[in-house]
Formats: C-alpha cells, sequence, structure tokens
C-alpha cells in the first residue's frame, strides 16, 4: 500500500484488525516533512535600512587548534584546513590568535565570561558574579530605536546555570538575559502580527509585571535602611536587574501599536528542533536566516548566538560534539573534532553570503553588519579547557572602520586582553567609550 501524506503521521497511530491493535513503529512518515530537507530561503536582492548591527556567534567546546590556527601571521598568511571553508570569503574576515581574557578560568564556563571578561569569582562570598556583556553596551546606544533592543537565541532555552549559560548576554548588574531556541517562536515574536485579542493579553501581561515589580521596589526600599552594608550592596545590585526588566518592560509597551514588518515565513524551517541532532544543520541555519530578516527589517540590531552551550551541542551529523574537546591527542578524535570545526564554520559562511548578496546602500549588508564568531575554550593539544589562545574570527563591517584579509597573531604568553577587542566591536558600532571591562585599548590592526 503506497500511503501518499501531505501530514506527518500520528506517531499513536495504530493498525486494527480482528479486535487486536498494534502500535507501528517509528516511520519516515511520521517525521516533520521539513526535517532533513535543504533549507530554500533565499537572501533578498536589496536592503533599505542602512544601519550598523553586530552578533555575536558562539561555538562551545572549543576546536581543533593545530587544524584551525594559520602558520603565518599578516596579510599573506594562508587559509588552514579548517578556514578554508571561508575561502570565498577570505578578505571579508579577519582571523584573531594567542588571545585570552586573563581574569577568567576557562573550562565549562567559558560562554559565560566571553562577551565579559569577568572574573566570576571576584566578589568574596560569592560564588558567581558576572558583569555586562559587550552586546549590551552596543544595545544601549542602538536599541532605542528598534523594537527589541537585542536578541538573545541560544539551543537551550531560558538562562541555564552559572557556569553551564544557555545565554551570552548579561545585563548592566550582571544579570543573565534569557534566550529563546524555538525558530517558530522566534518568528512568531518578530513578525507575527497580533489580533485585537492577542494584544489586550499582551497590555494585560505588562501590567501585571510592572504591578510585580513597583511592589518589589517599594519593599526593597524599606529594607534597604536595615540592612548592613554588605546586604545593601548585595540589595542595590538585585534591584538594578529588576530595574533593567522595568525599563524593558516600557519599551516592549512602547511598541504595541507599532506594527511588525511584514516577512514571509513559508520557506523557514521553523519546525527544527534545538535539542534533535538530526535537526541539527537545519536549526542553525533557520536562526540564522531569521537573524539576517531581523537584521534587514531593523527589528534589531544586536544579536547574541550561542549554538550550543558548554559540555555540549552536535555535529553536522547527530555526532556529540563535547566528548572530542576532551580528546587527549587521540588523531581519531581530532579529526572528528575538526569535521565539526569545517560544519560549524560552514554554517557562517552560508551567512555571510546572504549578507553579501544583499545590496545596501553603496555596498551591500555585510559592509555594516559585524560577525564575531569564536569560542570561549581552547580544547588544545592535549584536550584541556584553557581560557587562553580562543580562537576567534571577526568578519563583515567595513563601512563601519573594519579591516580584514589578514591574521592578527599574538603570544599566547603575553598578548593584550580580549576585551581590547570587544571595545574595538563597540566602538566600531558607534559606542563612545575609552575602556570596557580590563580592556588596555582597542585592538592594534582591527581597525
Amino acid at each position: 500500500m503506497n500511503l501518499n501524506l501531505k501530514s506527518p503521521l500520528s506517531r499513536r497511530h495504530v493498525l486494527r484488525g480482528l479486535g487486536v491493535s498494534l502500535s507501528l513503529p517509528l516511520l519516515d512518515a511520521m517525521m516533520p516533512a521539513a526535517l532533513g530537507a535543504p533549507s530554500k530561503f533565499k537572501p533578498l536582492a536589496k536592503s533599505d535600512m542602512v544601519q550598523p548591527r553586530a552578533i555575536f556567534c558562539y561555538i562551545p567546546n572549543g576546536v581543533n587548534i593545530m587544524e584551525w590556527l594559520p602558520k603565518e601571521g599578516g596579510r599573506s598568511y594562508a587559509l588552514s584546513k579548517s578556514l578554508s571553508v571561508l575561502k570565498e570569503h577570505r578578505d571579508d574576515f579577519t582571523v584573531l590568535s594567542g588571545l585570552g581574557h586573563p581574569r577568567c578560568t576557562g573550562g565549562h564556563s567559558g560562554a559565560d565570561t566571553w562577551l565579559t571578561g569577568a572574573d566570576l569569582k571576584a566578589v568574596p562570598g560569592s560564588d558567581y558574579t558576572n558583569t555586562v556583556s559587550v552586546d549590551q553596551i552596543i544595545a544601549e546606544k542602538h536599541g532605542k530605536d528598534t523594537r527589541f533592543t537585542s536578541l538573545q537565541l541560544a539551543d537551550g532555552s531560558g538562562t541555564g546555570s552559572a557556569g553551564h549559560s544557555h545565554t551570552l548576554s548579561f545585563g548592566r548588574s550582571g544579570t543573565p538575559l534569557p534566550a529563546e531556541n524555538s525558530p517558530q517562536r522566534l518568528f512568531d515574536r518578530l513578525f507575527v502580527p497580533e489580533s485585537a485579542t492577542d494584544r489586550a493579553a499582551t497590555l494585560k501581561r505588562y501590567a501585571e509585571k510592572k504591578s510585580i515589580l513597583d511592589s518589589i521596589l517599594g519593599d526593597a526600599k524599606k529594607l534597604h535602611d536595615r540592612l548592613g552594608k554588605a546586604d545593601q550592596s548585595k540589595l542595590d545590585e538585585y534591584l538594578g536587574s529588576v530595574r533593567e526588566t522595568e525599563q524593558r518592560v516600557q519599551r516592549l509597551e512602547a511598541w504595541v501599536d507599532v506594527p511588525k514588518p511584514k516577512v514571509d515565513g513559508r520557506n523557514l524551517q521553523l519546525n527544527s528542533q534545538a535539542g534533535n541532532a538530526h535537526d541539527r544543520p537545519m536549526w542553525i541555519d533557520v536562526m540564522m536566516e531569521i537573524s539576517y530578516l531581523a537584521f534587514l527589517t531593523d527589528t534589531t540590531r544586536v544579536i547574541t548566538f550561542e549554538w550550543s552551550r558548554e559540555a555540549g551541542g552536535f555535529g553536522g551529523g547527530g555526532e556529540g560534539h563535547h566528548q572530542f574537546s576532551h580528546h587527549g591527542g587521540d588523531p581519531a578524535m581530532l579529526a572528528s573534532l575538526a569535521k565539526i570545526d569545517r560544519f560549524h564554520l560552514g554554517r557562517l559562511d552560508r551567512f555571510l553570503t546572504f549578507l553579501k548578496s544583499t545590496r545596501e546602500a553603496d555596498g551591500s549588508m555585510l559592509d555594516r553588519t559585524m560577525i564575531f564568531f569564536g569560542s570561549g575554550m581552547n580544547s588544545g593539544a592535549g584536550g584541556g579547557h584553557s581560557p587562553k589562545n580562543l580562537p576567534l574570527l571577526v568578519a563583515g563591517g567595513r563601512k563601519l572602520g573594519l579591516k580584514h584579509g589578514q591574521h592578527l597573531a599574538h603570544d599566547e604568553k603575553d598578548h593584550p586582553p580580549l576585551a581590547n577587542v570587544l571595545l574595538t566591536l563597540a566602538q566600531a558600532m558607534g559606542v563612545e567609550a575609552d575602556s570596557f571591562s580590563d580592556s588596555r585599548s582597542t585592538l592594534t590592526g582591527l581597525t
């Protein structure tokens, strides 16, 4: 019998005969049609939104650093085996090597500190205290003009846990900002118009949040004077995050009656699942496609995207990623890790192609879109979890002043802090600041 199914067959489907019911095994017909199919999404020919943008893309667990790092520095460097995936964009990115955050301890907290550079144990008596991430400094500059000050994307929703974060973004008080991992929910949030009923429910939800926040702030003021200085400091830190939440609610409320951009989502694989190893290529691609659309419509100008959390993730064939970071120098495991590295770089290559193929003013979207890509961990030659000599690259942003087609190589034992790079990127996005975290200056050669 030939079943021509237009919609997936339910896994609860049973065969019935002679009073007996038999459950079917897992069949291909039970899988959504979108799974496994290559994306049909195509970039637009032209963008009318001439604005600076920044996206920070994080890969966990480090890389096979031996196949990642070019052997030479400067402009005449040869692409490494892994970076050859990006050969069509050689003049559109800069490789950074030898850099790290001096105050960070590495391990599985790499994502927590990648954009902050914080010493998580700097506060006596606290097991974990983070600081503001650079994307949020940039968002303060540009967020007033967009529906969303910034977007946080990850393969795990929410914030995760201290040291195993599901987000790269931290507010002024070091509070983690929750991430979204569902393409469908993300698309709906950005582009699906709300009905009158939805609008009323949204306004009611915002009013309830404001009421709760007002109550918290009122109670906190009464409590403040009864506490010692140490507790007052902790309470003030907490109240800072409450006020940040209050400001976000006020902003969202102001945008309720502003129509969302009209975007056709028919070619987006919105059912792809972050935690499904089979979906891994489609899920990364669709989240990057939605990011492209968010930039194209000026819905936001700042995005952080943690492709997988530390100690997790999948390769392009569904293979586990984390296990290969503990390779111990084993050639077969290093080969598998390099294969995953090239899979990730392939997704980045696709995104760069999208941006470069969309005309914008006197160039392309890539000229005003800055991409910071890499990891907060180096698995090294022996499979350790080092915070030094991190695999990093910066792409795009030529019209923002960034210089490319080069390998900026530094001595991993004597290098400028990675925060120098973050300060450079913030300034390229128009932020007027002379320092960020433990930066000493901007990074020489990047601008």
